[in-house]
């Protein structure tokens, strides 16, 4: 990527951060990401997204915003979940190419100036794959290695393992990413569904700087479920040879209860073995009508229309000020 052909007016790189309930890592964030992205020798831009935080990450990002030019603070009318605040962030980016990651410091920002060379090199797309989980524990370790591995195998889409969404993206990248709006988003399959040229670079994931993860085991199971719905049937294809081989291994055990009757003469078996038939039976059909349930669900929910996120307000300075400030450091 040839920098000197892209107009001066505006920011080359923007970095996109969900925040949710981060005021106490938020100046550390900012601290470690202004000296990294000092090093560039090219304007940026640093979007916050304030996704409804009940705490004072609000107050504190909306000064930085009033104080820099270089940061920008969109806050969302309420919490509408971290996919919805990304999505938000990516919108309003203005960049010719746009670096997402976590409020945490779990993914370093020292790693910026290496996506952004990989990005010069012509690639449109930087993913940092985890080569180590920093700070989690081993059932989460052991649970998200898992995953990866069935949502790839899965996934009608190739999705890349251990990649979160800490990466960066070209405007080309970003642009045909806006074209998919999708009410019920799972971030990393619409990130791989685009496709383009892509880069892969491990790094070793850090433990958060400060708070607790607000994923919990539901939240996470309910993700999990998106992302295997959002890019694949094989759930309904599941379910249906189930339901096969439960019809066949009924017809069977009739058929052996039907031979011991004629040959044998033997009584058949009563009511502890019908029950065992039927409630497994039973449980493969409530099992099939959940999984369907779950598709239909995301039908009624797209057939809606109601829009991703809402912006409460947008926290910057002035047009005239910014402009004048990035003539400053010219």
């Amino acid at each position: 990527m040839n920098l000197s052909r892209l107009p001066s007016n505006g920011p080359v790189l923007s970095v996109v951060i969900p925040v949710f309930n981060e005021k106490p890592v938020l100046p550390r964030l900012y601290e470690r990401l202004h000296k990294a992205l000092d090093s560039l020798d090219f304007q940026y831009e640093i979007v916050f997204v304030d996704d409804g935080s009940t705490d004072d990450s609000h107050r504190y990002l909306a000064g930085l915003a009033y104080t820099y030019p270089w940061v920008r603070l969109v806050k969302l009318s309420r919490n509408f979940g971290k996919e919805a605040a990304t999505t938000a962030g990516l919108d309003h980016a203005l960049g010719h190419a746009v670096i997402i990651m976590d409020a945490d410091l779990q993914d370093p920002p020292e790693l910026i100036p290496l996506m952004v060379e990989a990005w010069r090199s012509g690639m449109d797309i930087v993913l940092m794959r985890r080569r180590s989980r920093n700070g989690e524990g081993a059932l989460k370790r052991f649970c998200a290695y898992m995953f990866y591995r069935l949502l790839c195998r899965l996934s009608d889409v190739t999705i890349p393992k251990d990649v979160g969404d800490f990466r960066l993206m070209s405007r080309r990248a970003i642009d045909a990413l806006g074209r998919l709006r999708e009410r019920n988003r799972y971030m990393k399959g619409l990130f791989a569904w685009i496709g383009l040229p892509t880069k892969v670079i491990s790094f070793d994931r850090e433990p958060r700087a400060a708070g607790d993860s607000k994923w919990n085991f539901i939240g996470l199971m309910r993700l999990a479920m998106e992302g295997l719905t959002s890019f694949s049937v094989s759930p309904l294809r599941c379910v249906t040879f189930l339901g096969l081989l439960t019809a066949l291994g009924s017809a069977m055990y009739g058929a052996l209860i039907v031979a011991k009757t004629l040959v044998l003469g033997s009584d058949v078996s009563g009511y502890p073995s019908l029950m065992v038939v039927m409630t497994f039976i039973g449980g493969i059909q409530l099992l099939s009508i959940g999984v369907v349930g779950e598709y239909v669900g995301r039908i009624y929910l797209e057939s809606k229309q109601r829009p991703i996120y809402l912006v409460e307000e947008v926290c910057e300075l002035p047009r005239e000020e910014v402009r004048l400030a990035r003539s400053e450091e010219r």
